[in-house]
Order: C-alpha cells, then sequence, then structure tokens
C-alpha cells in the first residue's frame, strides 16, 4: 500500500512540474527561477524528456516490479514532448534559411516605405567592424541595433557603411569604458533623418540599452534594447530590465531590436493588451513564423537554441519576413543575428 501510494504521488509530481515546464503562465510563474530558463530551452527540454523515456525503459526491464510506475511516468513525458512540440510548431521554424540555406537579401522585394531592422549581439565586438557592416549591407539595413558594441566600432561599421553609400547615423550608450559587453550601439540610416539619444526615459541597468528619437518628430522611435541575463543574483534586475522594455514599447510609432534575454514565454503579464507581446509591441518572429528559432547560443543547433533576441514593433508596422541568419556563427559572437522587414501597416 505504501509503495503505490508513494508511486501515485511520484507520478501526481512529474505532471504538475511538466505542466509548468508547458504552462508557466498557468501559475504566473514563467518569471521565476529555474523555471524561466527551462522555458526559454522548450526544445532542451523535450529531448531530456525523451532521454529519461529511454531510462525509465532501461529501468522497466531489469526491475519488473517498477513497470507500472515507469509506464505512468513514460506516458506522461510522451504528452509533454507532444505539447512542447505543438507550442515549437505553433510559433514557427521559419525560412528555408533559418534551416540552414544561404542568406538571401531581405530587401529585394521590400517596397519603398518597408524598414530593414538587423540585431545583432557582437560579444564585445567580436565579428570586426568590417564584418557587422558587411552584413548590415547585404540585408540593406535602416536600422542596426548591436548591444556589446562599442562607439569606436560603431563609428567604423558607420563609416564602411558610408563608403558603400548607406550613410548611417551612430548613437551609443556605455556604462563604462572597461567592459565592451556594457555599451549599445543604434545605427539609423540617413534616409531616416537625424535621431538622437532620448536621455528621459533612462535605460536597462546592467547592459545599456538606446533610445533615439528622430529631430524632426517624423519618424519612429527606436530602440536597442539589452535587458541583463537571469543568471543567479540579477534575477530580480532581469525583471525589472523586462518591466523597463515594457515601458519602452508603450506607445505609438516605436521599433525595437536587441538581445532581450528573455523569449516570448516570459512577456504574457507584461503586454498591454492581448494582440501585443510585450507593451504595445508585436514580435515580428512570432507574427511571421519563425519564433522557435535559437538565437542563442551559437554552438548548438539552432532548433535547439533559445530565441532570446527580438525585433518587434508597435501595430503601425507589420513584419513582412523575418529570418535568422546561421552563416555567421563563426565570427565570434555566440548570438547569431536576426533581420526583419516591417511595412507601414494599411
Amino acid at each position: 500500500m505504501i509503495r503505490k501510494i508513494a508511486a501515485a504521488v511520484l507520478t501526481i509530481g512529474v505532471a504538475g512540474i511538466l505542466l509548468v515546464a508547458v504552462w508557466p503562465q498557468l501559475l504566473g510563474l514563467e518569471l521565476v527561477p529555474v523555471v524561466a530558463h527551462i522555458v526559454s530551452l522548450r526544445a532542451v527540454a523535450a529531448v531530456g524528456a525523451l532521454a529519461a523515456i529511454v531510462a525509465l525503459l532501461l529501468i522497466a526491464l531489469v526491475i519488473p516490479s517498477f513497470r507500472r510506475l515507469g509506464a505512468s511516468l513514460s506516458v506522461l513525458l510522451l504528452v509533454f514532448i507532444a505539447a512542447t512540440g505543438a507550442v515549437l510548431a505553433t510559433r514557427g521554424f521559419g525560412s528555408d534559411d533559418a534551416r540552414g540555406a544561404a542568406a538571401v537579401d531581405a530587401t529585394a522585394d521590400a517596397a519603398v516605405d518597408d524598414l530593414t531592422v538587423l540585431t545583432w549581439n557582437t560579444l564585445g565586438d567580436a565579428p570586426g567592424a568590417q564584418e557587422i557592416a558587411r552584413l548590415a549591407l547585404e540585408t540593406g539595413a535602416d536600422i542596426v541595433a548591436l548591444p556589446e558594441t562599442t562607439r569606436e566600432t560603431a563609428i567604423e561599421v558607420a563609416l564602411i557603411m558610408k563608403g558603400e553609400g548607406r550613410p548611417m547615423w551612430v548613437n551609443t550608450l556605455a556604462l563604462d569604458e572597461i567592459s565592451k559587453a556594457r555599451s549599445t550601439s543604434l545605427l539609423t540610416s540617413a534616409d531616416l533623418g537625424m535621431y538622437s539619444r532620448d536621455t528621459s526615459r533612462g535605460s536597462t541597468s546592467v547592459v545599456p540599452s538606446v533610445i533615439v528619437t528622430p529631430d524632426d518628430g517624423t519618424g519612429p522611435t527606436i530602440v536597442a534594447a539589452h535587458p541583463v541575463a537571469p543568471i543567479a543574483g540579477y534575477f530580480s534586475v532581469w525583471r525589472e530590465d523586462l518591466e523597463w522594455v515594457k515601458g519602452a514599447c508603450t506607445g505609438e510609432n516605436i521599433i525595437i531590436a536587441g538581445d532581450f534575454n528573455s523569449t516570448i514565454d516570459h512577456y504574457r503579464r507584461l503586454a498591454n493588451d492581448r494582440d501585443s507581446t510585450i507593451g504595445d509591441c508585436v514580435d515580428a518572429a512570432q507574427t511571421t513564423g519563425a519564433a522557435a528559432v535559437g538565437t542563442w547560443p551559437t554552438d548548438v543547433p539552432p532548433l535547439l537554441g533559445t530565441p532570446i533576441d527580438h525585433i518587434m514593433a508597435t501595430d503601425n508596422w507589420t513584419a513582412t519576413h523575418v529570418r535568422v541568419i546561421l552563416d555567421r556563427d563563426g565570427l565570434g559572437s555566440d548570438h547569431r543575428p536576426i533581420v526583419a522587414t516591417l511595412s507601414p501597416t494599411g
């Protein structure tokens, strides 16, 4: 009898854990330590569940009395894998490029009023100005958000792009001049007019975020975002940073891009309405069916990584094309770039 009770308690406990892993928002646990990490790595969790099933089968072969409990746990894990797969499939695995095909020009079919937005956490300038500029030119980027990129490198990127007929304005916020990770740069096309940094709305605290507005008042507010990672000792700061992102995304005509150190699973209570992702902004990858493609880290396949780099905009912009770029994995950064084409709504 005690064994049966213990087995029932274990089964119920495992079922509860798996439910939280699939749907943490049900109990408001998506921003809680451990749960926040598990939900960020859904595909890895599914692979782990598959490995657990194999282990349970092996145990059942050795211990016949374990077979009933093992079967029950295996069924729960299979349900978890199926549910996780359904969530990922709903979010989308992207275009052929996201699965490994060569990059194509994102602006090939772009209309005159469309904007191409590129973001790349460069891990402290690791790829170098030449490679960053090459990618920005290849994609025809009008906006380039560069977390962990210093002012010097951003200016060099802009000079290279100017030499190729694509002049850009540069705005950088550095919290110190020692750690390159504590800089964030934002390049905006001269075709959009002059942009200046808005210092009235603050920044994320550990690694910076940049807000720029058009000097003539015409055009979108543009944000390069970089909340801190949810690591030990920084969880409360991480949550505060996500609240800052919500504030930066609240309003009209806003485009935001960068390394959010979070996935769309973390934003349920940060959205201003049911149609937005965070604040008033909508995630471009979610809109176009590429939100399951991992942008970090580059040393695992993209479908096992976590999609923490985002491009978002308010509803006056519609994402028409989004792709995660895979052919820069060997250039030093641990993040993959992501590029989106945004078209004016209506």
